[in-house]
């Protein structure tokens, strides 16, 4: 596989961005057989994966990845209880910062509901700039998880105005580079006289290099400051796990999908087992936090309602 060219990525999964990235060059592979396309230079449609999930039809309504919705509605519900636990945690360490994340990815879902299932269809006005508002949503929530993996050491006050300036813009770039990188190769807004299949290094890059590193930084974070600083190898156990789950889907969304989605008869693909995966991947990064931190109760105060005492003129104090 060529640096920078998803022709191979996107013939072994149906990711969202095959329908609108472009490679002079479509190779299909019908029954084992490789097809050269010679009748046009560019395919409008992307490039098509071997094999996908079957689609079903709802009211006159065709849903896509009908088993990759189920998944990420789950986890849109366990992201609200999710956050609901991280308010509730009203003096732990990063309380703020976390529950930012946790919506910022609550987004992130919604905008995969919508891209994956069909909501905006391949092919309309509106689906390049979805999928790369996607993208971007994706690379915010990497490039913010870098912030919050050196806040463990303390370095600046965590609530602050300060650190949430921090996380504020360092999602804001992550979600501005991805975007602006997506919707400039989606839409061809800048012409390059090499093949079109080269036009996706700058996608290529900051997906799976540039958001790849930050990710690694803020586990290598984690891995310190939970061996080191803490000592608390529960939480060490619950980030390597994360880190299991997240390596296990993206193996399974971008080396077995095709032969999951046969093995299975096209009613699921890697995107299902992908998106299982990452969902085990955030509860423990959930988890990590939450056995990272207590709440610090030494300032809480419990108030009483209802709490009357009937007032005796004959008892003397």
């Amino acid at each position: 596989m060529v640096f920078g060219d998803f022709s191979t990525i996107c013939q072994r999964t149906p990711l969202p961005l095959c329908s609108v990235v472009k490679s002079a060059k479509q190779m299909l592979l019908t029954n084992d057989t490789v097809i050269q396309n010679s009748s046009a230079d560019i395919i409008d449609l992307g490039i098509l994966p071997v094999c996908y999930a079957r689609s079903i039809d709802v009211a006159n309504t065709m849903i896509f990845e009908i088993g990759n919705a189920f998944i990420n509605i789950l986890a849109f519900f366990l992201l609200m209880f999710i956050i609901y636990n991280v308010r509730r945690k009203v003096t732990a360490i990063g309380r703020s910062e976390y529950s930012y994340f946790f919506q910022t990815f609550l987004v992130l879902i919604v905008f995969t509901l919508v891209v994956d299932c069909g909501v905006s269809a391949p092919g309309s006005s509106a689906y390049p700039f979805l999928v790369s508002v996607q993208l971007g949503l994706a690379g915010a929530c990497c490039w913010m998880l870098s912030v919050l993996g050196l806040l463990g050491f303390r370095l600046w006050e965590d609530g602050t105005f300060k650190s949430m300036l921090l996380v504020y813009g360092m999602s804001f770039i992550g979600f501005v580079l991805n975007f602006v990188v997506s919707i400039v190769t989606f839409k061809e807004w800048i012409q390059r006289k090499t093949d079109m299949s080269t036009d996706t290094v700058g996608l290529f890059t900051v997906m799976f290099v540039i958001n790849a590193l930050a990710l690694l930084i803020y586990i290598v974070c984690l891995l310190v400051v939970s061996v080191s600083v803490l000592e608390n190898y529960w939480a060490t156990g619950a980030i390597l796990l994360g880190v299991f789950f997240f390596v296990a889907g993206q193996v399974l969304v971008y080396a077995f999908s095709n032969k999951i989605c046969e093995g299975v008869s096209h009613y699921l693909d890697g995107l299902f087992f992908g998106s299982l995966c990452n969902l085990f991947a955030i509860m423990m990064l959930y988890k990590n936090w939450d056995m990272s931190t207590d709440d610090d109760l030494e300032f809480s105060v419990s108030i009483e309602t209802n709490n009357y005492t009937t007032f005796n003129p004959d008892v003397k104090f």
